[in-house]
């Protein structure tokens, strides 16, 4: 008798069958003595369409809303139905008497295997492939290893109510909002909240009124000082006072009235999650989140060097310490090598500040593998994105940085100047790596200069040299880029008044760290929101969907409330009928809400050009590689390059992956299939939409988060 095994992907599953000596190669699969290896493409099995429940609800009409189907169904998605066949065909063979999970190591992992097992009719014993890296030591351990299929139910439940509340909240919503106003809008419980706060963003820019503001700055000689008043602030908004002090101190003589050297130190990052990473990357190299993760995956599943992607812990568990010497001894080429040598000359001792098994749930921290690092292997982003990950985990090996933090204050006829400066002990972690200063420039201590103070006593004299004033004006908050966007995401506290739930988002925030690249994906691809360099700014048919949306949704407290159920329902300590069943209540109430709505939504940005397809004139919105034209009319959906004439121009921005971007779906469909579709749309009440609908979100199972 054999196991069945199976993967996510190909590329996955081909490393499994290598690892298992499965040499046998046939469609679909490699076979082994003891293994059978086969794959999903991403999801087989998806949430059935509308369409697929009751004939009326291919019409997108409002007297049809809210869809409440009795019970979500499964269907095979088209497109990848002949390898699901292969996959049943195998689950069904004689010879196979159980089946091993080694789909990714997460809640839409479970999801992924699970319902292709449940649509094939899988009867027989099941166990779990558990592992946080794609080495072969890891493999073969973790199949030394495997854990009980039983241990991971309440997961797979959790991931079926988070796919089947977006179904029940997206598309409903969706809908009521497209047939309410006659446009292609859309909602849901992440991308709706993430809208809102860039958009109140904008708000706060808008209505900001600059101040003008003055500081005074004295140079003693050997040092400078920033005046400062009783109360410590830096910043003076009368312009009269300020000359009156420089004045007063002009040419006098001062004292030195303390000198402090406290000494500081400061512990190495936390090692990165997938959010910290796409933060940094943003922030140093402008990738994109989505991009982040897709170069990510490489090095996780093609070059096996660093370890799963999609977590969302900063720390290691114990069993991962007695790993590190090996970790460090294949990370050590290039520049590395410099850097791991006094690691490796005695045994590696992390505290626990990186150490706590309580703050590891499914993955640890992303850190770098066992397997040696070969840099010529790496294109240009791979190594870039490498260095960041690796400088971090030696970083936080490394020891604290020590400084002596020195404070000197000069009184000059009464008048206070502040002088600052440090004297570095010990480099430590920081002559690894630098942290970036998230949110430097604000509050009042910003104001204040480092600077190099020599050997000074206290009761010195000093001699005002000069003394300037400076100009400055109060800025605004800074526009969202995706950086500290995702940083809102991840914790959207703040716009959150309930305090239970504002503590209970702490633990989850917006999205999860694998989809919120997407949630920013799909606002742009909905233009929502375009780039500017790297800022995210709301369009007008975004700030008007936020006008338009039922309230509940703008709030990160559904999502907050949402997470913390489905985190219950992984732990076993929910209902998930409970869950779903508040689910059908809130969306029947939320399309209600959208159906009383007396609001009014214009396009602002309608061109003279005429669509191709319909005749209808069309919109002109900002694409990431230009502007783009999209069709007005929402039951045509065209859309092409502003300056493409062509009736068979499809964009394919975001036709990337595994298929489930518009422009590829089309370019699938054919012309002569959209205009035999085009000629009886009237007829069947359609749209090019519904044909797209399904291609969407496949890997959430539907909806729109």
């Amino acid at each position: 008798m054999k196991t069945i095994v199976l993967a996510e992907k190909p590329s996955v599953g081909r490393e499994l069958a290598r690892v298992l000596k499965c040499n046998k190669k046939a469609k679909g699969f490699f076979e082994g003595s003891k293994y059978v290896v086969t794959w999903a493409l991403g999801h087989l099995v998806t949430l059935a369409e509308p369409g697929d429940y009751d004939q009326r609800y291919k019409q997108w009409l409002m007297e049809y809303l809210p869809m409440m189907p009795e019970k979500l169904k499964l269907k095979v998605i088209g497109k990848t139905s002949h390898q699901f066949r292969q996959v049943t065909f195998l689950m069904k063979r004689n010879d196979i008497s159980d089946l091993i999970i080694a789909t990714d190591a997460g809640r839409e992992g479970e999801l992924v295997a699970r319902w292709i097992m449940k649509l094939a009719g899988w009867r027989k014993p099941v166990k779990r492939l558990w592992v946080s890296s794609q080495t072969d030591q890891a493999l073969l351990q973790g199949f030394a290893n495997l854990k009980p299929g039983n241990d991971y139910i309440n997961l797979f439940n959790a991931a079926v109510c988070r796919a089947e509340a977006d179904w029940l909240i997206g598309l409903n919503v969706t809908r009521a909002l497209t047939c309410k106003f006659d446009a292609q809008l859309t909602a849901g419980r992440v991308q709706t909240p993430t809208l809102a706060m860039i958009i109140e963003r904008e708000k706060e820019i808008k209505n900001f009124k600059p101040v003008n503001f003055w500081t005074l700055s004295a140079d003693f000689g050997d040092y400078s000082g920033m005046w400062r008043s009783d109360k410590g602030n830096f910043r003076l908004f009368d312009q009269q006072k300020a000359r009156r002090i420089e004045e007063k101190v002009k040419g006098q003589s001062g004292e030195i009235i303390s000198l402090t050297v406290k000494e500081k130190k400061e512990h190495p990052p936390l090692a990165y999650d997938l959010t910290e990473l796409q933060r940094d990357a943003n922030r140093r190299y402008g990738f994109s989140a989505q991009k982040t993760l897709s170069v990510l995956q490489g090095l996780y599943e093609r070059h096996k060097l660093v370890t799963y992607p999609r977590t969302d812990s900063r720390y290691i568990t114990h069993d991962i310490v007695p790993t590190l010497p090996q970790r460090l001894k294949s990370m050590a080429a290039g520049s590395y090598a410099a850097l791991v040598k006094p690691l490796l000359e005695k045994k590696p001792t992390p505290g626990k500040s990186f150490v706590n098994d309580s703050r590891v749930t499914d993955h640890h921290a992303i850190i770098p593998t066992e397997q040696a690092l070969n840099l010529t292997a790496l294109d240009i982003d791979e190594k870039k994105l490498y260095d960041l990950i690796a400088k971090r985990f030696i970083a936080v090996l490394y020891p604290l940085y020590r400084y002596d933090r020195i404070t000197i204050v000069t009184s000059v006829n009464g008048e206070k100047f502040v002088s600052q400066g440090k004297a570095v002990k010990e480099m430590g972690w920081r002559a690894v790596t630098v942290r970036p200063e998230i949110g430097a420039g604000a509050g009042e201590e910003a104001l204040l200069p480092e600077q190099t103070l020599k050997q000074q006593k206290k009761g010195e004299k000093k001699q005002v040299k000069s003394c300037k004033i400076k100009n400055g004006k109060t800025q605004p908050p800074p526009r969202y880029n995706e950086a500290t966007l995702l940083t809102a995401m991840e914790s959207p506290g703040k716009f959150i008044e309930d305090e239970a739930l504002r503590e209970s988002i702490k633990q989850g925030g917006l999205g999860t760290p694998a989809t919120r690249a997407e949630i920013i994906e799909k606002l742009l691809y909905n233009f929502y929101i375009e780039r500017s360099g790297r800022e995210l700014l709301p369009t007008s048919k975004g700030r008007q969907l936020i006008d338009l949306v039922p309230p509940a949704l703008k709030s990160p407290e559904l999502t907050a409330q949402w997470e913390r159920r489905l985190s219950r329902i992984a732990r076993g300590q929910e209902s998930d009928k409970n869950f779903i069943a508040d689910i059908r209540r809130n969306a029947k109430e939320l399309v209600d809400s959208v159906k009383t709505d007396t609001s009014v939504y214009k396009a602002e940005n309608i061109t003279k050009t005429k669509c191709p397809m319909c005749n209808n004139f069309m919109l002109m919105v900002k694409g990431q590689k230009g502007n783009m034209l999209i069709c007005s009319d929402r039951t045509c959906g065209h859309r092409q390059s502003d300056k493409d004439e062509s009736h068979e121009y499809w964009s394919s921005e975001r036709g990337r992956g595994k298929g489930r971007g518009r422009g590829k779906m089309e370019g699938r469909m054919g012309k002569k299939m959209i205009e035999r579709f085009s000629d009886n749309k009237k007829k069947t009440g359609g749209s090019l939409g519904d044909l797209f609908e399904a291609a969407l979100d496949k890997k959430g199972g539907g909806g729109n988060n």
